[in-house]
Protein backbone atom coordinates (compact mmCIF):
# COMPACT_ATOMS: atom_id res chain seq x y z
CA UNK A 1 0.00 0.00 0.00
CA UNK A 2 1.56 3.37 -0.78
CA UNK A 3 -0.15 6.35 0.03
CA UNK A 4 1.00 10.00 0.40
CA UNK A 5 -0.97 12.33 2.81
CA UNK A 6 -0.86 15.88 3.30
CA UNK A 7 -1.27 16.85 6.53
CA UNK A 8 -1.69 20.21 9.20
CA UNK A 9 -1.99 21.07 12.48
CA UNK A 10 -3.44 24.08 13.83
CA UNK A 11 -2.50 25.77 17.66
CA UNK A 12 -3.67 28.32 19.08
CA UNK A 13 -2.21 30.39 22.20
CA UNK A 14 -3.04 33.60 23.47
CA UNK A 15 0.11 35.20 22.61
CA UNK A 16 0.89 34.17 19.02
CA UNK A 17 -2.84 33.64 17.77
CA UNK A 18 -2.79 30.40 15.08
CA UNK A 19 0.21 28.76 13.97
CA UNK A 20 0.16 26.37 11.14
CA UNK A 21 2.35 23.56 10.96
CA UNK A 22 2.64 21.57 7.59
CA UNK A 23 4.10 18.24 6.26
CA UNK A 24 3.54 15.13 4.82
CA UNK A 25 3.92 11.37 5.34
CA UNK A 26 4.42 8.99 2.91
CA UNK A 27 2.85 4.98 4.01
CA UNK A 28 3.89 1.19 3.32
CA UNK A 29 3.63 -1.80 4.90
CA UNK A 30 4.15 -1.26 8.57
CA UNK A 31 4.47 1.46 11.28
CA UNK A 32 4.52 5.55 10.65
CA UNK A 33 4.61 7.56 13.49
CA UNK A 34 4.43 11.49 13.19
CA UNK A 35 5.02 14.20 15.45
CA UNK A 36 5.58 17.86 16.05
CA UNK A 37 6.70 20.22 18.75
CA UNK A 38 3.87 22.32 19.71
CA UNK A 39 2.57 25.03 21.82
CA UNK A 40 -0.76 26.19 22.46
CA UNK A 41 -4.02 24.69 22.31
CA UNK A 42 -4.75 22.33 19.66
CA UNK A 43 -7.61 23.33 17.20
CA UNK A 44 -6.93 20.72 14.38
CA UNK A 45 -4.75 17.60 13.53
CA UNK A 46 -5.63 16.41 9.86
CA UNK A 47 -4.06 14.88 7.18
CA UNK A 48 -5.61 14.20 3.80
CA UNK A 49 -4.31 11.82 0.83
CA UNK A 50 -5.70 10.26 -2.58
CA UNK A 51 -7.48 6.81 -2.88
CA UNK A 52 -9.13 5.74 -5.37
CA UNK A 53 -11.28 3.11 -4.51
CA UNK A 54 -11.87 -0.27 -7.18
CA UNK A 55 -15.32 -0.77 -8.68
CA UNK A 56 -16.16 -3.45 -6.27
CA UNK A 57 -14.07 -2.06 -3.39
CA UNK A 58 -15.93 -2.15 0.14
CA UNK A 59 -14.59 0.20 2.78
CA UNK A 60 -15.17 -0.97 6.16
CA UNK A 61 -15.65 1.91 9.16
CA UNK A 62 -15.14 0.82 12.63
CA UNK A 63 -17.99 2.07 14.91
CA UNK A 64 -17.34 4.21 17.97
CA UNK A 65 -18.98 1.95 20.26
CA UNK A 66 -19.70 -1.50 20.43
CA UNK A 67 -23.22 -1.31 19.61
CA UNK A 68 -22.75 1.38 16.74
CA UNK A 69 -23.80 -0.56 13.65
CA UNK A 70 -20.99 -0.44 11.26
CA UNK A 71 -21.00 -3.10 8.49
CA UNK A 72 -19.33 -2.75 5.19
CA UNK A 73 -20.06 0.19 2.99
CA UNK A 74 -19.90 0.34 -1.14
CA UNK A 75 -18.23 3.52 -2.49
CA UNK A 76 -21.82 5.71 -2.81
CA UNK A 77 -23.19 4.72 1.29
CA UNK A 78 -23.70 6.88 3.58
CA UNK A 79 -23.75 7.05 7.50
CA UNK A 80 -26.62 9.06 8.61
CA UNK A 81 -26.37 11.04 11.63
CA UNK A 82 -29.30 12.69 13.87
CA UNK A 83 -30.05 16.15 11.64
CA UNK A 84 -33.23 14.32 10.76
CA UNK A 85 -34.66 13.89 14.88
CA UNK A 86 -37.09 16.85 15.85
CA UNK A 87 -35.22 18.38 18.35
CA UNK A 88 -38.63 17.78 21.17
CA UNK A 89 -37.74 13.85 20.29
CA UNK A 90 -33.67 14.26 21.00
CA UNK A 91 -34.39 16.94 24.29
CA UNK A 92 -36.62 14.08 25.63
CA UNK A 93 -34.27 10.79 24.56
CA UNK A 94 -30.92 11.80 23.91
CA UNK A 95 -30.34 9.82 21.16
CA UNK A 96 -27.03 11.89 20.05
CA UNK A 97 -25.55 10.70 23.68
CA UNK A 98 -24.70 7.32 22.61
CA UNK A 99 -22.38 7.66 20.37
CA UNK A 100 -20.40 10.15 18.74
CA UNK A 101 -23.42 12.03 17.26
CA UNK A 102 -23.05 14.99 20.07
CA UNK A 103 -19.00 15.86 18.38
CA UNK A 104 -18.37 14.34 14.92
CA UNK A 105 -19.67 16.05 11.76
CA UNK A 106 -22.58 13.56 9.68
CA UNK A 107 -22.58 14.80 6.15
CA UNK A 108 -25.50 12.85 5.30
CA UNK A 109 -24.47 12.23 1.48
CA UNK A 110 -23.88 9.13 -0.52
CA UNK A 111 -19.76 8.90 -0.58
CA UNK A 112 -18.89 10.13 3.03
CA UNK A 113 -18.04 7.14 5.81
CA UNK A 114 -16.59 7.58 8.92
CA UNK A 115 -15.27 5.62 11.60
CA UNK A 116 -12.58 4.87 14.96
CA UNK A 117 -9.65 3.22 15.13
CA UNK A 118 -9.43 1.13 12.14
CA UNK A 119 -10.65 0.88 8.42
CA UNK A 120 -10.04 -0.90 6.12
CA UNK A 121 -10.87 -1.45 2.01
CA UNK A 122 -11.62 -4.88 0.72
CA UNK A 123 -11.02 -6.05 -3.06
CA UNK A 124 -12.13 -9.68 -3.30
CA UNK A 125 -9.96 -11.47 -0.71
CA UNK A 126 -7.59 -8.67 -0.66
CA UNK A 127 -7.48 -5.94 2.54
CA UNK A 128 -5.91 -2.76 2.97
CA UNK A 129 -6.23 -2.14 6.39
CA UNK A 130 -4.94 1.16 8.12
CA UNK A 131 -5.38 1.49 12.16
CA UNK A 132 -4.36 3.39 14.95
CA UNK A 133 -1.76 2.02 17.54
CA UNK A 134 -1.98 3.91 20.12
CA UNK A 135 -5.34 6.41 21.01
CA UNK A 136 -4.52 8.06 23.95
CA UNK A 137 -3.76 10.91 22.49
CA UNK A 138 -7.29 11.30 20.70
CA UNK A 139 -9.38 8.99 18.93
CA UNK A 140 -7.90 8.47 15.02
CA UNK A 141 -11.12 9.76 12.84
CA UNK A 142 -10.81 8.05 9.40
CA UNK A 143 -13.40 9.62 7.31
CA UNK A 144 -13.63 8.43 3.02
CA UNK A 145 -15.07 10.75 0.33
CA UNK A 146 -15.66 8.58 -2.78
CA UNK A 147 -16.56 11.44 -4.79
CA UNK A 148 -13.18 13.31 -4.32
CA UNK A 149 -11.77 9.84 -4.28
CA UNK A 150 -9.82 11.70 -0.89
CA UNK A 151 -9.18 9.58 2.75
CA UNK A 152 -8.74 11.96 5.43
CA UNK A 153 -7.47 10.78 9.06
CA UNK A 154 -7.74 13.40 12.51
CA UNK A 155 -6.54 13.56 15.89
CA UNK A 156 -9.45 14.16 18.29
CA UNK A 157 -7.83 16.30 20.49
CA UNK A 158 -9.16 19.45 19.99
CA UNK A 159 -8.40 22.02 22.93
CA UNK A 160 -5.50 19.65 24.40
CA UNK A 161 -2.76 22.36 25.75
CA UNK A 162 0.20 20.94 23.93
CA UNK A 163 3.99 21.40 24.82
CA UNK A 164 6.51 19.74 23.21
CA UNK A 165 6.43 16.18 21.12
CA UNK A 166 2.79 15.71 20.47
CA UNK A 167 2.01 11.96 18.77
CA UNK A 168 -0.30 13.33 15.54
CA UNK A 169 -0.57 9.75 14.50
CA UNK A 170 0.48 6.28 15.37
CA UNK A 171 -0.50 4.48 12.49
CA UNK A 172 0.13 0.82 10.89
CA UNK A 173 -0.62 0.18 7.06
CA UNK A 174 -0.84 -3.65 5.53
CA UNK A 175 -1.93 -5.13 2.46
CA UNK A 176 -2.40 -8.76 2.38
CA UNK A 177 -5.08 -11.46 3.23
CA UNK A 178 -7.49 -10.76 5.95
CA UNK A 179 -5.53 -12.82 8.38
CA UNK A 180 -2.29 -10.97 7.22
CA UNK A 181 -2.70 -7.73 8.24
CA UNK A 182 -4.68 -8.09 11.24
CA UNK A 183 -2.46 -10.66 12.63
CA UNK A 184 0.31 -7.82 11.56
CA UNK A 185 -1.63 -5.24 13.39
CA UNK A 186 -2.45 -6.91 16.17
CA UNK A 187 1.26 -7.95 16.84
CA UNK A 188 2.30 -4.27 15.84
CA UNK A 189 0.04 -3.18 19.18
CA UNK A 190 1.50 -6.04 21.15
CA UNK A 191 -1.78 -6.81 22.34
CA UNK A 192 -3.29 -10.32 23.10
CA UNK A 193 -6.04 -11.53 24.83
CA UNK A 194 -5.98 -11.50 28.69
CA UNK A 195 -7.58 -15.07 28.86
CA UNK A 196 -6.81 -18.04 27.01
CA UNK A 197 -9.98 -19.41 28.09
CA UNK A 198 -13.58 -19.69 25.71
CA UNK A 199 -17.06 -18.26 27.78
CA UNK A 200 -20.56 -20.45 28.00
CA UNK A 201 -23.71 -20.12 30.09
CA UNK A 202 -26.12 -18.13 30.90
CA UNK A 203 -27.18 -14.46 31.28
CA UNK A 204 -31.20 -13.62 32.94
CA UNK A 205 -31.36 -10.37 30.52
CA UNK A 206 -32.96 -11.74 27.10
CA UNK A 207 -36.14 -13.28 28.92
CA UNK A 208 -37.08 -11.53 32.03
CA UNK A 209 -35.31 -7.82 31.39
CA UNK A 210 -35.39 -6.05 34.38
CA UNK A 211 -37.82 -8.08 35.43
CA UNK A 212 -35.53 -10.57 37.84
CA UNK A 213 -35.84 -12.22 41.30
CA UNK A 214 -34.47 -14.78 43.89
CA UNK A 215 -37.73 -16.92 41.97
CA UNK A 216 -36.58 -16.84 39.05
CA UNK A 217 -32.58 -16.57 39.04
CA UNK A 218 -33.20 -20.00 41.13
CA UNK A 219 -35.82 -21.43 38.55
CA UNK A 220 -33.38 -20.45 35.96
CA UNK A 221 -29.86 -21.90 38.04
CA UNK A 222 -32.06 -25.20 38.41
CA UNK A 223 -32.53 -25.30 34.46
CA UNK A 224 -28.96 -24.80 33.52
CA UNK A 225 -28.44 -28.16 34.45
CA UNK A 226 -29.42 -29.55 31.41
CA UNK A 227 -26.96 -28.21 29.37
CA UNK A 228 -24.47 -26.27 31.61
CA UNK A 229 -20.70 -27.68 32.20
CA UNK A 230 -18.68 -27.47 35.53
CA UNK A 231 -16.56 -23.69 34.71
CA UNK A 232 -19.79 -22.22 32.68
CA UNK A 233 -21.27 -18.92 33.79
CA UNK A 234 -24.14 -17.91 35.34
CA UNK A 235 -24.84 -14.26 35.03
CA UNK A 236 -27.28 -12.10 36.63
CA UNK A 237 -27.95 -9.23 34.49
CA UNK A 238 -29.73 -5.65 35.11
CA UNK A 239 -32.64 -5.77 37.45
CA UNK A 240 -30.71 -6.80 40.96
CA UNK A 241 -29.87 -3.46 42.07
CA UNK A 242 -32.52 -0.80 43.74
CA UNK A 243 -31.32 1.57 41.17
CA UNK A 244 -28.74 2.25 38.32
CA UNK A 245 -25.75 3.21 40.53
CA UNK A 246 -27.18 2.98 44.48
CA UNK A 247 -24.77 -0.85 43.76
CA UNK A 248 -24.08 -1.76 47.53
CA UNK A 249 -27.74 -3.20 48.52
CA UNK A 250 -29.40 -5.26 46.21
CA UNK A 251 -33.16 -4.45 45.79
CA UNK A 252 -34.58 -6.34 48.75
CA UNK A 253 -38.20 -6.82 47.20
CA UNK A 254 -36.73 -8.90 44.41
CA UNK A 255 -33.61 -10.43 46.34
CA UNK A 256 -33.79 -10.15 49.87
CA UNK A 257 -30.85 -12.27 51.01
CA UNK A 258 -27.12 -10.61 51.12
CA UNK A 259 -26.13 -11.20 46.83
CA UNK A 260 -23.03 -13.80 48.40
CA UNK A 261 -26.28 -16.38 49.28
CA UNK A 262 -27.03 -16.11 45.27
CA UNK A 263 -23.26 -16.78 44.26
CA UNK A 264 -22.56 -19.48 46.85
CA UNK A 265 -25.72 -21.13 44.89
CA UNK A 266 -23.92 -20.81 42.02
CA UNK A 267 -20.62 -22.00 42.92
CA UNK A 268 -22.37 -24.83 44.60
CA UNK A 269 -23.59 -25.95 41.49
CA UNK A 270 -20.15 -25.83 39.41
CA UNK A 271 -20.58 -22.49 37.74
CA UNK A 272 -18.76 -18.97 37.65
CA UNK A 273 -21.24 -16.19 39.11
CA UNK A 274 -21.50 -13.05 36.87
CA UNK A 275 -23.01 -9.95 38.23
CA UNK A 276 -23.99 -7.03 35.96
CA UNK A 277 -22.89 -3.48 36.87
CA UNK A 278 -23.28 0.04 34.87
CA UNK A 279 -19.89 1.63 36.94
CA UNK A 280 -20.18 4.87 35.80
CA UNK A 281 -23.43 5.59 35.35
CA UNK A 282 -26.35 6.97 37.86
CA UNK A 283 -30.15 6.88 37.55
CA UNK A 284 -31.49 10.35 37.80
CA UNK A 285 -34.07 8.59 40.13
CA UNK A 286 -30.93 7.00 42.36
CA UNK A 287 -30.59 7.61 46.04
CA UNK A 288 -26.55 8.48 44.48
CA UNK A 289 -27.76 11.40 42.40
CA UNK A 290 -30.08 12.43 45.32
CA UNK A 291 -27.07 12.29 48.51
CA UNK A 292 -24.33 12.95 45.85
CA UNK A 293 -25.42 15.40 42.89
CA UNK A 294 -21.58 16.60 43.13
CA UNK A 295 -20.11 12.98 41.76
CA UNK A 296 -21.93 13.90 38.64
CA UNK A 297 -20.26 15.06 35.69
CA UNK A 298 -20.83 18.33 34.77
CA UNK A 299 -20.83 20.11 31.23
CA UNK A 300 -21.94 23.61 30.51
CA UNK A 301 -22.96 23.74 34.52
CA UNK A 302 -25.54 21.15 32.99
CA UNK A 303 -25.55 17.33 34.12
CA UNK A 304 -24.23 15.29 31.36
CA UNK A 305 -27.27 12.99 30.77
CA UNK A 306 -26.47 9.25 28.78
CA UNK A 307 -29.60 8.23 27.21
CA UNK A 308 -32.90 7.86 28.17
CA UNK A 309 -32.50 4.02 29.67
CA UNK A 310 -34.36 3.35 33.14
CA UNK A 311 -36.08 7.31 32.83
CA UNK A 312 -32.52 8.99 31.84
CA UNK A 313 -29.37 8.28 33.73
CA UNK A 314 -26.21 10.82 34.45
CA UNK A 315 -22.19 10.01 34.05
CA UNK A 316 -19.82 9.89 36.97
CA UNK A 317 -17.11 12.27 37.08
CA UNK A 318 -14.26 10.13 37.28
CA UNK A 319 -11.91 13.38 38.63
CA UNK A 320 -14.22 13.40 41.88
CA UNK A 321 -12.44 11.54 44.22
CA UNK A 322 -15.16 10.46 45.66
CA UNK A 323 -16.35 8.92 42.83
CA UNK A 324 -13.34 6.09 42.55
CA UNK A 325 -13.90 5.80 46.03
CA UNK A 326 -17.19 4.45 45.31
CA UNK A 327 -16.34 2.61 42.47
CA UNK A 328 -13.55 0.58 44.61
CA UNK A 329 -15.75 0.10 47.45
CA UNK A 330 -18.02 -1.22 45.20
CA UNK A 331 -15.72 -3.78 43.67
CA UNK A 332 -14.72 -4.84 47.15
CA UNK A 333 -17.76 -5.70 47.69
CA UNK A 334 -18.92 -7.40 44.33
CA UNK A 335 -15.61 -9.34 44.33
CA UNK A 336 -14.15 -9.92 47.78
CA UNK A 337 -17.78 -10.08 50.02
CA UNK A 338 -19.93 -11.47 47.15
CA UNK A 339 -17.48 -13.63 45.40
CA UNK A 340 -18.30 -13.05 42.74
CA UNK A 341 -16.05 -13.85 39.63
CA UNK A 342 -16.74 -12.00 36.25
CA UNK A 343 -18.67 -8.68 36.13
CA UNK A 344 -20.52 -7.52 33.26
CA UNK A 345 -19.56 -3.67 33.04
CA UNK A 346 -22.00 -1.98 30.79
CA UNK A 347 -22.85 1.81 29.37
CA UNK A 348 -18.71 2.40 29.78
CA UNK A 349 -19.19 5.16 27.41
CA UNK A 350 -20.80 6.93 29.87
CA UNK A 351 -17.12 7.72 31.39
CA UNK A 352 -15.46 9.83 29.27
CA UNK A 353 -17.96 11.78 26.39
CA UNK A 354 -15.76 14.58 26.41
CA UNK A 355 -11.80 15.58 27.44
CA UNK A 356 -10.13 18.66 28.77
CA UNK A 357 -7.07 20.37 27.71
CA UNK A 358 -4.98 18.25 29.70
CA UNK A 359 -6.85 14.75 28.59
CA UNK A 360 -8.43 14.04 25.17
CA UNK A 361 -11.82 12.01 25.41
CA UNK A 362 -9.72 8.68 24.72
CA UNK A 363 -7.68 8.99 27.24
CA UNK A 364 -10.07 9.68 29.92
CA UNK A 365 -11.64 6.41 28.46
CA UNK A 366 -8.80 4.41 28.94
CA UNK A 367 -8.19 5.62 32.46
CA UNK A 368 -11.71 4.73 33.34
CA UNK A 369 -10.91 1.26 31.71
CA UNK A 370 -7.83 0.89 33.68
CA UNK A 371 -9.19 1.76 37.19
CA UNK A 372 -11.32 -0.70 36.42
CA UNK A 373 -9.48 -3.70 35.76
CA UNK A 374 -7.19 -3.06 38.75
CA UNK A 375 -10.20 -2.82 40.44
CA UNK A 376 -10.98 -5.89 39.43
CA UNK A 377 -7.78 -7.45 39.47
CA UNK A 378 -7.45 -11.43 38.58
CA UNK A 379 -11.65 -11.62 37.98
CA UNK A 380 -13.00 -11.17 34.76
CA UNK A 381 -14.48 -8.31 32.99
CA UNK A 382 -16.84 -8.78 30.16
CA UNK A 383 -16.98 -5.21 28.34
CA UNK A 384 -20.23 -3.46 26.94
CA UNK A 385 -21.38 -0.50 25.78
CA UNK A 386 -17.55 0.69 25.53
CA UNK A 387 -15.69 2.27 22.44
CA UNK A 388 -13.96 -0.18 21.07
CA UNK A 389 -10.22 0.12 20.55
CA UNK A 390 -9.70 1.79 24.61
CA UNK A 391 -10.66 -1.86 25.78
CA UNK A 392 -8.04 -3.44 23.71
CA UNK A 393 -6.02 -5.60 26.48
CA UNK A 394 -8.13 -4.22 29.45
CA UNK A 395 -11.31 -6.61 29.09
CA UNK A 396 -11.05 -10.51 29.00
CA UNK A 397 -14.29 -10.44 27.09
CA UNK A 398 -16.07 -7.34 25.10
CA UNK A 399 -19.31 -7.34 23.37
CA UNK A 400 -18.93 -6.21 19.24
CA UNK A 401 -22.52 -5.70 18.84
CA UNK A 402 -25.56 -3.76 19.85
CA UNK A 403 -28.09 -5.63 21.80
CA UNK A 404 -30.17 -8.79 19.56
CA UNK A 405 -33.63 -8.17 20.23
CA UNK A 406 -36.45 -10.93 20.51
CA UNK A 407 -37.74 -10.20 16.69
CA UNK A 408 -35.43 -9.75 13.76
CA UNK A 409 -34.77 -6.09 13.50
CA UNK A 410 -36.81 -4.27 16.60
CA UNK A 411 -39.83 -1.80 15.70
CA UNK A 412 -40.20 0.02 12.50
CA UNK A 413 -39.76 3.22 13.80
CA UNK A 414 -36.94 3.06 15.94
CA UNK A 415 -34.87 2.25 12.54
CA UNK A 416 -35.95 6.17 12.54
CA UNK A 417 -33.18 6.54 15.27
CA UNK A 418 -29.81 6.06 16.24
CA UNK A 419 -27.61 3.33 14.82
CA UNK A 420 -26.56 1.63 18.50
CA UNK A 421 -30.57 0.22 18.83
CA UNK A 422 -31.52 -2.81 19.55
CA UNK A 423 -31.58 -5.24 16.87
CA UNK A 424 -30.72 -8.96 15.93
CA UNK A 425 -30.19 -8.08 12.29
CA UNK A 426 -27.64 -5.84 13.04
CA UNK A 427 -25.99 -7.44 16.07
CA UNK A 428 -25.56 -10.76 13.10
CA UNK A 429 -23.75 -8.01 10.86
CA UNK A 430 -21.33 -6.26 13.54
CA UNK A 431 -20.55 -9.75 15.07
CA UNK A 432 -19.43 -10.35 11.40
CA UNK A 433 -18.05 -7.60 10.48
CA UNK A 434 -15.73 -7.28 13.42
CA UNK A 435 -14.82 -11.01 13.74
CA UNK A 436 -11.34 -10.34 13.30
CA UNK A 437 -11.38 -9.05 17.11
CA UNK A 438 -12.17 -12.23 18.55
CA UNK A 439 -8.48 -14.07 19.49
CA UNK A 440 -6.83 -10.77 19.03
CA UNK A 441 -8.04 -8.05 21.16
CA UNK A 442 -10.04 -10.63 23.48
CA UNK A 443 -12.36 -13.09 23.56
CA UNK A 444 -15.69 -11.40 21.84
CA UNK A 445 -18.74 -11.35 22.96
CA UNK A 446 -21.37 -11.67 19.88
CA UNK A 447 -24.48 -11.43 22.22
CA UNK A 448 -27.06 -13.99 23.41
CA UNK A 449 -28.52 -16.82 21.41
CA UNK A 450 -32.24 -18.02 21.31
CA UNK A 451 -33.50 -21.90 21.22
CA UNK A 452 -36.84 -21.10 22.81
CA UNK A 453 -40.23 -20.97 21.10
CA UNK A 454 -41.75 -18.52 24.12
CA UNK A 455 -41.47 -15.10 24.40
CA UNK A 456 -40.24 -14.35 20.94
CA UNK A 457 -40.87 -13.79 17.68
CA UNK A 458 -37.53 -15.02 15.85
CA UNK A 459 -38.31 -17.49 12.75
CA UNK A 460 -36.77 -21.13 13.49
CA UNK A 461 -34.07 -20.07 10.32
CA UNK A 462 -33.64 -16.58 12.68
CA UNK A 463 -32.86 -18.57 15.73
CA UNK A 464 -30.62 -20.82 13.74
CA UNK A 465 -28.27 -17.96 12.06
CA UNK A 466 -28.24 -16.32 15.11
CA UNK A 467 -27.34 -19.24 17.31
CA UNK A 468 -24.48 -20.54 14.93
CA UNK A 469 -22.87 -16.62 13.89
CA UNK A 470 -22.72 -16.80 17.53
CA UNK A 471 -20.82 -19.60 17.76
CA UNK A 472 -18.71 -19.31 14.80
CA UNK A 473 -17.61 -15.36 15.69
CA UNK A 474 -17.17 -14.80 18.94
CA UNK A 475 -15.68 -16.54 22.35
CA UNK A 476 -18.43 -16.12 24.36
CA UNK A 477 -21.13 -17.77 23.73
CA UNK A 478 -24.62 -17.26 26.15
CA UNK A 479 -28.33 -17.90 26.54
CA UNK A 480 -30.70 -15.97 28.17
CA UNK A 481 -33.24 -19.02 27.55
CA UNK A 482 -34.67 -21.00 31.08
CA UNK A 483 -32.90 -24.69 29.82
CA UNK A 484 -35.10 -26.39 31.71
CA UNK A 485 -38.25 -25.83 29.54
CA UNK A 486 -35.72 -27.37 26.36
CA UNK A 487 -37.11 -30.23 24.67
CA UNK A 488 -34.67 -33.09 24.15
CA UNK A 489 -34.74 -31.86 20.27
CA UNK A 490 -33.26 -28.32 21.58
CA UNK A 491 -30.86 -29.70 23.90
CA UNK A 492 -29.54 -31.78 21.10
CA UNK A 493 -29.45 -28.30 19.14
CA UNK A 494 -27.50 -26.76 21.81
CA UNK A 495 -25.01 -29.38 22.35
CA UNK A 496 -24.29 -29.44 18.24
CA UNK A 497 -24.10 -25.48 18.50
CA UNK A 498 -21.75 -25.61 21.95
CA UNK A 499 -19.72 -28.23 19.59
CA UNK A 500 -18.98 -25.52 17.03
CA UNK A 501 -18.23 -22.63 19.77
CA UNK A 502 -15.96 -24.99 21.51
CA UNK A 503 -14.24 -26.03 18.05
CA UNK A 504 -14.49 -24.92 15.20
CA UNK A 505 -12.26 -22.24 13.15
CA UNK A 506 -13.45 -19.47 11.50
CA UNK A 507 -11.69 -19.62 7.82
CA UNK A 508 -13.99 -16.85 5.74
CA UNK A 509 -16.62 -15.45 5.12
CA UNK A 510 -18.21 -14.37 1.68
CA UNK A 511 -20.77 -11.50 1.22
CA UNK A 512 -23.75 -12.22 -1.11
CA UNK A 513 -25.25 -8.87 -1.78
CA UNK A 514 -28.71 -9.00 -0.58
CA UNK A 515 -29.03 -11.94 0.51
CA UNK A 516 -26.61 -13.05 3.22
CA UNK A 517 -22.85 -14.89 4.01
CA UNK A 518 -21.53 -17.79 3.24
CA UNK A 519 -19.41 -18.96 6.55
CA UNK A 520 -16.35 -21.33 5.34
CA UNK A 521 -14.86 -22.77 8.60
CA UNK A 522 -12.89 -26.41 9.84
CA UNK A 523 -13.92 -29.12 12.44
CA UNK A 524 -12.71 -32.16 13.33
CA UNK A 525 -10.28 -31.47 10.47
CA UNK A 526 -12.95 -31.05 7.82
CA UNK A 527 -13.94 -27.92 5.85
CA UNK A 528 -17.75 -26.64 6.13
CA UNK A 529 -19.76 -24.68 4.64
CA UNK A 530 -22.92 -22.59 6.34
CA UNK A 531 -25.13 -19.56 4.71
CA UNK A 532 -26.58 -16.78 6.74
CA UNK A 533 -29.53 -15.08 5.54
CA UNK A 534 -28.98 -11.14 6.52
CA UNK A 535 -30.83 -8.95 4.40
Amino acid sequence: MKLSFQYRVVTHSERSGDTFFDGQFLSGQGVVHVSETLNGNIVSVRAKGAYHLEQDEKIFMNGFQTWSFCPEYSRFSKIRGLGHVPKPLMNAYHFDRYADYHFAKYENRPGITHGYSWCYFRSGSRYRLIGSLDEKPGYTVFTYDAIRGELSIERDCAGIEAQGAYPLFDLFFAEGSEKEVFDAWFSAMNTKPRTPQKLFGYSSWYNHYEQISEETILQDLSGCKKILKKGDLFQIDDGWEPKVGDWLVPDQDKFPQDMRSYSDQIHADGYKAGLWLAPFAAQKDSRLVKEHPDWLLRIDGEYWENGSNWGGFYSLDIDNEEVIAYVRQVFTQVFRDWNFDLVKLDFLYAAAPFGNEKETRAGRMHRALKLLRECAGDRLILGCGVPVMPAFGLVDYCRVSCDVSLDWDDKTYMHFFHRERVSTRHAIGNDIFRRQLNGRAYYSDPDVFFLREENLSLTDRQKQDLAFVCAVTGGVFLTSDDPGTYTEDQIRMYKKLRRIAEHAELKAVSAIPGKGFLIRYLIAGKEKYYFVHWK
